[in-house]
């Protein structure tokens, strides 16, 4: 009685044992869990990435709406102190 008592006292208290029944137990039911889980984790899975997606372009649209507003700022400006583009710098060589 006291080997029923430690094998089943060590499962419930968190022993070795307990590993080893959990482990079994997930290997037998593993084949008929992971479609279910599957059928179940999928469309939240699409759901996020979809999520995800929108953020995305929402965000690389701001971004991009900024941007062209600066370069279209930068270049206004350069018009109204008369130059047309930004100066080219010559190298070292073309000064010679």
């Amino acid at each position: 009685m006291a080997l029923l008592e430690d094998t089943f006292g060590g499962l419930l208290e968190g022993g070795p044992l307990a590993g080893v029944a959990v482990g079994a137990g997930v290997l037998m039911l593993a084949p008929r869990l992971l479609p279910a889980v599957g059928r179940v984790i999928r469309p939240l899975a699409v759901g996020a990435i979809k999520t995800g997606m929108a953020v995305y372009n929402q965000t690389a649209s701001t971004v991009r709406e900024a941007t062209e507003d600066l370069v279209a700022e930068a270049r206004a400006e350069l018009e109204a102190e008369g130059r047309t583009g930004p100066e080219r710098r010559r190298g070292r060589a073309a000064e010679a």
